[in-house]
Parts: structure tokens; C-alpha cells; sequence
């Protein structure tokens, strides 16, 4: 990408940002904050240039200008918007940043899935189900969102934030099915039986099936988003020549409109699609990439490109569809989600690419080109959810006031030391840093990536883990001054000499976080992309802005040499001489940890990896979420092992409080679980809401009470339509039910209610209902739902119950009376439902495979840099070490805690889940860096010899040493203030990342460095074993 074109791709990214009607944005402004970030940076930089004497730099400082401008930039333009729309500054600030649950809650979303004839449901489809969603919504995977089954047959989503324009871009792209296809508008010249045949079908009827197989259909024309129709309707080309289509115009009770009238706009459009041999239709199968483009009129479009496979079918059907003769074009439908979105003549033959137009809006081709990359849905989703609602906050005021106040006093204590320990270069070092946060939080702003606690905490170890390459390079520095370099060459040379260990450890890094991107899951995905903009960030302070101030405070002679403190000095340990003990003390310590961790089994997994059940309930009175985790957890059967969300409600006072919850714990409910063949559970249950129930009994909270009256099941009459695909409404019933006061309900928890009561009744030994809520339909009749649009949630106050004539009348009428009987005396809990973890089977499989390309990419690049394998595979020795002994340590944590019952040294029952398998990556990453700096030295005191001592080795590791404990200790610093201060949020993070930091800094000295030297002179001794006889058989 040419620099010169950022101004234009930044200046269409502003214009794109949504403003409220009315408070639109002078393009005045646009241009002069496109001009403050493009053009003034280079401009003071010449100035100063010209001011200081040093025009030579003007460049480089109008470039560190324009990146932090560039990370400026967001939280700028965002306070411009804010103004528009009537915030105060720091409201406007605040949005800038998108924050996760944890931090600000957000939306929960629950979808059933549609079952069809052609597609059943099943473990299978769902897991992937879960994918696609997930590629649709978040296909950047930076964006914190949750998505995973519910139950059988249902997803859940959890969006971030509140946002509500957010959250009806997500509800679009859950639902919309994605399924493009390209097919022949009928016209009477090719097609004029199948127009006949299609012309006696009444408004309700679209197919036409021809030996089995779909030949033709009325498909609807798309409407924009003001509601009008699009222009795809009977034309003439350029040559004149009508197209001869048919076109026909239906009314909502599906009754066909002869004459349209003035009522056209109102109506359902249809024109008639011819379709393809089925192993010749051209669909978005087919699709290689889609992508924002233009269309002649400049108007937003969507780009595609095809396969091989589709572009050569696209070439057969455009080319056997060319204009005849005389003049006469067909056109090409483009059906998107059973829609015409577009009908473009076919004037010559296309291939491999094209565009879609439609009058859509840039947010709408947006959407679409998500969708489309994503792929279609295998199976619809039920466009209304079956709940919908605001959660808050996971973690209380209190706890985030802690970390935010941990992460604050981190990050300074590390300013403070540079400042102290390097002087003068100390505080260039500071700047670094602060220019690096600055740059990480403006690309993520920018890239709209969602910030929870543990990835904030994450931004501020990059502080620690940036200092690494300052303390490389100051170190350098010194040993140039300690041989008597002037101060300039001492600059130079400790610069050239630290860029090729700090190249090669971030490289290594760079190419792990590109692959955990392009095949790891979603939340390996988001670690990803900070992992790499902090290393690119820190990289650029460090060794461009870092240089470029040393270079001015030098040159201009403001200082003449460079103090630094000496606490460590010159060391003569000799490592090696250690090393049986450390591997066998390693060995005994990561088999002890592991071992306790296996023996603990599914307790050291966190409802994020092991699913469980979910139950929401709603109390008589308003109370806060601590308070009602305290009292469930006062049965042991919870204790430890729940969340509590609070769902937010229209009457709720605001104040943090309120009286509808969700609880989620990793126990299987009895009613819900999975059962084997023999009709027994598969795994152990208990019934959860019946614990709820006993938790509060203790408590002084009590969960509401709702009564019902019901009348006698009737037969439903002969014209009982149910839009249900499948359900038999053959001699079915009909039974009203009206809840009692104000109450409402959902239809769908009375469906709950009935169909278990239904599923207890027997047969024999046999249920005689297996599923009975694909035998019910419940319909709201009267209440608040009726006022809502399809895709919101709707509760009811009186329902209509239809049961399938398979379901006995006096059956029926047991179970309403058990309903009723039950919720008289019982709280109602309007969800009970298994959930799967976070992490789906299919999504685990690709987060391991990705670490394991990780570690061969590793192994290959070394081996690139160092000319040897040894190096990569001695690294990699030392990664799987250090994840092995951290984990062990969780382990070991968690079992000392579970024993003692108290938290000795901060220590508590940890659990592995996502944020700490975020803490494990960082792992990785710190490691990987600390082994390739003493490997580097390591390259340099070998230089040309073929030959690795142990010598070198000693000598490698106590150059480096300094380096090796300033970095341990800034790190350490930070993440020991967010363990003992940070807060039940960021706890098990931060313990993860202590032992990180010691076994990391730990196995640099006494495993990589020991397990190369092994690696390096057992391939020695197998050339000398295998070239021996080679020269007895010469010498004989």
C-alpha cells in the first residue's frame, strides 16, 4: 500500500462512523484532523529540524510524530463525534474504548435453530453451527464475543457492551443465512412453459419441481434499507429490447394482486428464477473472497471472486446466456438470502469475478462481505431469540477499582526503576514506553477490539516485556563504553549490536502470533493480534524513536556520556556445572504438578472449558449479584463452581441492583443432560434448579412465585394453521392459558414447563413422549409481546397452547395440570438448560493445532537464523518445560489451597480458563524471548567455530546476565503488584504469569542453554560414530 494512499482509506473510515441524524460532522473538520495527522507531523518535524541544526533527523521526527498522532487519532476523533452528539469529553473518551463483560457486560442473545426435513439436528451441525456464527460476528477475533450451544438445539451469543446499534448488527449477522446464488431471470423467449406452468400457482405456491428436482421459483425482490423495493423489474436493454420477464406482485395474506396500482411499493414483488442442473448451479460455495467495492455509479457494492471450480461454471452459464442475434440480453439474478438483490444484463461471458449492487449502504456491504467470507448457515436460524437480555457487569465496581489501581501503580513502579537504575537513558526508555502504550490502545481502538481486565493487565506487562529490548541495547551501550568507545560509537555500535537479538526474538514472536491468527480459535485469535502489536509497537520505540533521541541528545552535545547503575557487574558463575541438579529437579517437580493436575481431573477447568447448566430466575426483591452468589454458594454443591450474571430489566433502579438473574455452574441437570443408550445419564447430574431452590430456603432471598389457570384442551378447528415446519396439526387440541396479576412469560418456558411433565408419563418402562416440544406450539395471545418486533424477545400474559393429535387429550390436560400444580409452589426459572464450554471440540482441536504449527515455525526459523536445528528444538525443550512446570504449579496452587482450606501467599482453588491460557501464550512468548538473547550471545562468543564448549556457554550466560534478572525483575515487578493488589479478576492471570516469569527466567540459564549444548554434541558424536568406518575401510 503506497503512503499516500492512508489520508483517502482514513479520511472514507471517518466518513463511515456512524453520527446521530442532525449532529453531522462540517467536512471541514474531517479534512483538518486528515491534515493534522498526515500532513502537520512532518512539518513540525522539518521545523524543528531546521530549529535544532539537525535536518538531517527532520524526517525521523515528523515519523515519530505521525505515529502518535496515528495512536492519538481514534480517542480524537472520537471526542469530535462525542461533541456532535452532545457528550462530555470523557464520555466520548470512554467509547473509545470497547470494554468486555467483565468490565461493562454487555447482551446475551439465546437462538433456536430451525430443524429441517433435509437437515437434522445433531452434535455435529451444532459444533459447526457454532463456528460459522462465530466467523459471522467476530471474524477478527478481537471482539471478546461468546458464542456456544445451548442445550439441543439452541445458541447462545454474548456481545460486549450495550450498544445498541451493536447489537442489532450481531442479531443480523446471526441470522441472516448467507446463501447466495446466481441464476437465469425467466424470460418467455427460453422459458416459456416453465412461465405457464408457474403462472397457475397461487400467491402461496413459489416452487416448480420437475422430475423430482427444482426447476424454477418466484423468488422476492430485496428492499433497501428504507424499505423500497430494488430496481428489479421488467426493462428494456440499451438496445430497446423489453427482457420479456415475468413478474407477478402478492399481498400479505398471499393472495395474488392483478393490478398493483399505487399499492406496488406495499406489495411483495416476485419475479421468476430459472435454475441449473443441480451439479451446475452457481452458488457462494463457490466464493474464494468477498470485499467492499463500487459500482459504476460509485455507490457502495460487494466485490467476489471465485474458485476455480466456480469460475469456470460461472463462464459456462454466463456464456451459454450471451445476447442472441437479434439484440435480445438475459439477465442474471443475483439471490441473496432467498432475495433479488440485483438482475444485471449478461453481455459477455464473466469468469472469475464481479460485484453485487443493490443500493446498499457501506454498512450493509460491510455486513455482507462478513457473511459471505464466513459462509452460509448449514441449517436457518428462528430470527426471534428465545431470550434477550442486558447483562452486567461480571465483576463488581470494587474488584475492577483494585486491578485498574494494581495496573496504574505496575506501571509507574517500572517508569520509576528505569528512571533510577539508567539515568538519562532510563528516562529515554520511559518515553519508549509511554509512546508504546499509546500506540498499542490507538491500534486497538482503531481495529475496535474489545478490552477485558486480563487483556488490560496484558497491555500493561507489555510495559515489563518492552523494557526488554531498551535494557538490551543500554547494556550493550555499556560494555561499548567500558572498552573505551567515544560516546557516539558507543551508541552506534551497542544499537547494531543488540538489533539482531532483538529482531530475532521478535520475529520468532511475530510469526507465532500470525499463526495462533490464521488457524488458532477466536480467543486465540484476539491474543494474536495484541501479542503482534505490541511486539511491532515496541520494536519501533525502542529501536527507532529509542535512536533517534540519543542521536539528538548527543549530537547537540546535551550529554556527554551515559550513567548507569551496576548492581550485578561482572560475573564468573559457572552455570553448567549445576545442571544435573536443575533437570532433575525439574523433572521431579513438573512430574508432581502434572500429576496432581490430572488427578484433579475436571476440577482444574473453569466453566469456560467444561459446559455445565444454566438456570435464570428472577426474585420478589432487588438485591446485587455478590449477594446472591453468597447464598447460593452456601450449599457445597456450588460452592466454587458458579457465575452469576444479573440481567437487566426495564424496571430496575440503576443502582446496581436488580432482580433477575442467571446462574451458570459446571453440574449437569438431570433434566437436561445427555443420556447413553441404556437411557442413563452420561455423566453425574443433580437437579439444579431443585438446589437453587434449597440454597435460598437458607437465605433471606426468595425467587417469584406464578400462578396460571388453564382451560380444557378442545379440538382445534380444521383451518388451524401452524407456522412450524413438520408439525402435525391433524386432530389437535387448543388449551388458553392466562397467568395470573402482571405477570408474563415467554412462550417458550411454558412450552418447557409442559413438554417435561409431558416426557414423564409412561409406558411400559418406555417414555411415551420423547420429545414432546416438537408435538407443541405455543402462541402468545395478549400482553407486552405482541408489541414487539420479530427479533426482540416477547413475553405474554395469555397464551394459546396447540398440541399435536399424537398427545392424548387427558395426557395434555395432566401435564397443564402439573404445570400448574408446580408453579403454584415452586419458583418459576424461566431457563434450565445445558450449555456447552466456551471453547467448542472442534475450536480446541484448532487452538492445539495452531500452537503446534506454532512451534515448528519456531524450530524452522531458527534453524534459519542459527544455521543449526539444535537451536530451534533446544528452544522448543525449553517452551514445553516452562508450560509444563507453570501448569504444575496451577496445580499445585489449587490443591494446596482446596487443602488448607485458608489462601496462603494469595492462593485459591485456580482453574484453568481463558483469560489464563491467554497468561500461557504470554508464557510462551516471554520464554521464547529470554532463550534467543542468551542463544544470540551465545552465536557471538562461538563465532566461527564449529565446536559448542561448555565454556561458551558459561561465559554466554554470565554476559548476559544482567539482562536476564533487569528484565525478570521489571516483569516480575508488575505482575507481583497485580497478584497481591489486582483482585479476584485478574488472580489467576497474574499467579500464572508469576511462575511464568521465574520458570521462564529460571529455564533461559538451566534447560535451553544445557539442552543445546546436549543436542549440539550428540550430533557431533553420531558423525564421528557414523564416519569411522568409513576410514578403516581407507585405511585397510
Amino acid at each position: 500500500m503506497e503512503l499516500m494512499e492512508l489520508p483517502l482509506l482514513w479520511a472514507q473510515a471517518v466518513e463511515a462512523a456512524p453520527v446521530e441524524a442532525g449532529n453531522t460532522i462540517p467536512g471541514w473538520v474531517t479534512l483538518l484532523v486528515v491534515l493534522s495527522v498526515f500532513v502537520l507531523p512532518f512539518l513540525i518535524g522539518a521545523g524543528l529540524g531546521r530549529l535544532l541544526k539537525v535536518e538531517d533527523l527532520s524526517f525521523k521526527m515528523g515519523l515519530v510524530l505521525f505515529a502518535a498522532a496515528m495512536g492519538l487519532t481514534p480517542f480524537l476523533w472520537n471526542m469530535i463525534q462525542g461533541n456532535a452528539q452532545g457528550m462530555t469529553a470523557g464520555e466520548s473518551l470512554k467509547s473509545s474504548i470497547r470494554l468486555g463483560i467483565d468490565l461493562a457486560g454487555g447482551t446475551n442473545l439465546v437462538y433456536q435453530v430451525v430443524e429441517t426435513k433435509e437437515k437434522p439436528i445433531n452434535d455435529q451441525v451444532m459444533d459447526r453451527m457454532v463456528g460459522a456464527v462465530g466467523k459471522r460476528i467476530n471474524p477478527s477475533g478481537t471482539e471478546e464475543v461468546t458464542v456456544r450451544r445451548v442445550g439441543r438445539d439452541r445458541l447462545e451469543v454474548i456481545v460486549p457492551g450495550a450498544d445498541q446499534d451493536k447489537v442489532e448488527k450481531t442479531k443480523e449477522g446471526i441470522i441472516n443465512s448467507g446463501q447466495l446464488e446466481f441464476a437465469l431471470l425467466a424470460n418467455e423467449i427460453d422459458h416459456k412453459d416453465i412461465i405457464d406452468q408457474a403462472r397457475e400457482f397461487d400467491g402461496k405456491q413459489r416452487d416448480l419441481y420437475v422430475n423430482g428436482q427444482i426447476k424454477a421459483a418466484w423468488k422476492s425482490v430485496g428492499r433497501d434499507a428504507n424499505g423500497k423495493l430494488k430496481d428489479v423489474y421488467p426493462s428494456t436493454n440499451s438496445s430497446g429490447i423489453p427482457d420479456r420477464t415475468a413478474v407477478r406482485y402478492v399481498d400479505e395474506t398471499g393472495t395474488i394482486v392483478e393490478e398493483p396500482g399505487d399499492r406496488e411499493p406495499d406489495l411483495d414483488r416476485q419475479v421468476l428464477v430459472v435454475f441449473e442442473q443441480p451439479d451446475r448451479r452457481v452458488t457462494g460455495s463457490y466464493l474464494r473472497s468477498a470485499y467492499p467495492s463500487r459500482d459504476d455509479s460509485g455507490l457502495p457494492a460487494v466485490g467476489f471472486a471465485f474458485n476455480n471450480r466456480g469460475a469456470y461454471l460461472f463462464g459456462e452459464l454466463t456464456a451459454a446466456n450471451r445476447p442472441s442475434a437479434d439484440g435480445f440480453a438475459r439477465r442474471l439474478a443475483v439471490v441473496l438470502n432467498d432475495k433479488i438483490e440485483s438482475a444485471p444484463y449478461l453481455n459477455t461471458v464473466i469468469t472469475g469475478s464481479g460485484i453485487i449492487t443493490g443500493r446498499f449502504t457501506q454498512s450493509e456491504v460491510s455486513s455482507l462481505v462478513d457473511i459471505l467470507n464466513a459462509g452460509a448457515l448449514e441449517v436457518p436460524i428462528n430470527p426471534t431469540p428465545v431470550s434477550e437480555f442486558t447483562i452486567s457487569p461480571l465483576l463488581g465496581e470494587d474488584t475492577v477499582r483494585k486491578a485498574v489501581s494494581a495496573m496504574l501503580w505496575a506501571g509507574i513502579i517500572v517508569l520509576i526503576f528505569m528512571a533510577a537504575y539508567y539515568f538519562v537513558a532510563g528516562l529515554i526508555a520511559d518515553f519508549c514506553l509511554v509512546l508504546n502504550i499509546v500506540l498499542v490502545m490507538g491500534a486497538m481502538s482503531f481495529i475496535d477490539a474489545t478490552f477485558t481486565l486480563p487483556g488490560l493487565a496484558g497491555i500493561v506487562l507489555t510495559i515489563g516485556m518492552a523494557v526488554d529490548a531498551n535494557v538490551l541495547i543500554f547494556e550493550r551501550i555499556r560494555e561499548e563504553s567500558s572498552r573505551g568507545s567515544s560516546l557516539r560509537m558507543a551508541i552506534q555500535n551497542g544499537f547494531d549490536k543488540a538489533l539482531s537479538t532483538i529482531v530475532d526474538a521478535n520475529v520468532t514472536t511475530l510469526i507465532t502470533s500470525v499463526i495462533l491468527f490464521l488457524i488458532g480459535t477466536d480467543q486465540v485469535k484476539g491474543f494474536a493480534v495484541t501479542l503482534f502489536i505490541g511486539i511491532v509497537t515496541s520494536m519501533f520505540t525502542a529501536l527507532y524513536f529509542g535512536r533517534l533521541m540519543f542521536d539528538l541528545l548527543e549530537r547537540k552535545r546535551w550529554i556527554r556520556s551515559l550513567k548507569m547503575n551496576s548492581i550485578i557487574g561482572s560475573t564468573h558463575v559457572q552455570f553448567l556445572s549445576g545442571v544435573k541438579i536443575a533437570v532433575a529437579i525439574s523433572l521431579v517437580f513438573i512430574a508432581i504438578g502434572l500429576g496432581v493436575f490430572f488427578s484433579r481431573g475436571a476440577k482444574m477447568l473453569d466453566i469456560d472449558f467444561r459446559g455445565g447448566t444454566m438456570v435464570t430466575f428472577e426474585l420478589t426483591e432487588a438485591t446485587d449479584s455478590s449477594k446472591v452468589k453468597a447464598a447460593l454458594e452456601s450449599i457445597p454443591e456450588f460452592a466454587g463452581d458458579i457465575s452469576v450474571e444479573r440481567l437487566e430489566i426495564s424496571d430496575d433502579s440503576g443502582d446496581g441492583t436488580g432482580r433477575r438473574f442467571r446462574m451458570r455452574t459446571t453440574l449437569k441437570d438431570a433434566d437436561s443432560s445427555k443420556q447413553t443408550e441404556d437411557g442413563k445419564p452420561a455423566e453425574e447430574t443433580a437437579n439444579v434448579d431443585q438446589l437453587i431452590v434449597k440454597a435460598f430456603e437458607n437465605s433471606d432471598l426468595s425467587v417469584r412465585l406464578i400462578t396460571i389457570d388453564f382451560t380444557e384442551p378442545t379440538a382445534a378447528s380444521e383451518d388451524l394453521s401452524v407456522p412450524v415446519e413438520g408439525f402435525d396439526a391433524n386432530n389437535a387440541t387448543v388449551s388458553t392459558i392466562k397467568l395470573g396479576g402482571d405477570e408474563e412469560l415467554t412462550a417458550s418456558t411454558i412450552s418447557r414447563y409442559v413438554s417435561t411433565e409431558l416426557e414423564k408419563i409412561k409406558e411400559g418402562d418406555a417414555n411415551r413422549y420423547d420429545d414432546a416440544s416438537k408435538l407443541l406450539y405455543v402462541e402468545g395471545k395478549s400482553g407486552s409481546g405482541l408489541d414487539k418486533a420479530e427479533n426482540e424477545v416477547r413475553t405474554f400474559s395469555e397464551m394459546e397452547l396447540v398440541a399435536s393429535g399424537q398427545i392424548e387429550q387427558a395426557d395434555l390436560n395432566a401435564a397443564l395440570t402439573a404445570v400448574q400444580q408446580h408453579l403454584a409452589t415452586q419458583p418459576v426459572f424461566d431457563e434450565v438448560n445445558s450449555f456447552d464450554s466456551a471453547v467448542a471440540t472442534e475450536m480446541q482441536q484448532s487452538a492445539i493445532l495452531a500452537i503446534l504449527a506454532s512451534l515448528v515455525a519456531i524450530v524452522a526459523y531458527l534453524w534459519f537464523r542459527f544455521q543449526r536445528v539444535m537451536f530451534g528444538l533446544a528452544a522448543v525443550v525449553a517452551l514445553v518445560h516452562d508450560v509444563s512446570a507453570v501448569l504444575g504449579c496451577v496445580a499445585l496452587g489449587a490443591a494446596i489451597a482446596a487443602a488448607t482450606g485458608t489462601s496462603i501467599l494469595g492462593l485459591e482453588e485456580f482453574k484453568i480458563n481463558l483469560p489464563m491460557i491467554a497468561a500461557f501464550l504470554t508464557i510462551i512468548g516471554y520464554s521464547l524471548n529470554d532463550t534467543i538473547v542468551v542463544f544470540d550471545r551465545i552465536r557471538e562468543v562461538r563465532g566461527r567455530n564449529p565446536d559448542l564448549t561448555a565454556s561458551m556457554i558459561n561465559t554466554s550466560l554470565n554476559q548476559t546476565l544482567s539482562r536476564t534478572l533487569l528484565t525478570s525483575v521489571t516483569t516480575l515487578i508488575v505482575v507481583l503488584i497485580l497478584y497481591i493488589f489486582g483482585g479476584e479478576g485478574i488472580h489467576g492471570f497474574a499467579y500464572c504469569l508469576v511462575c511464568g516469569i521465574l520458570v521462564g527466567t529460571y529455564s533461559s540459564i538451566f534447560i535451553a542453554s544445557p539442552a543445546l549444548l546436549w543436542l549440539m554434541n550428540r550430533t557431533k558424536q553420531s558423525e564421528k560414530a557414523t564416519s569411522k568406518p568409513s576410514q578403516e575401510t581407507v585405511t585397510a
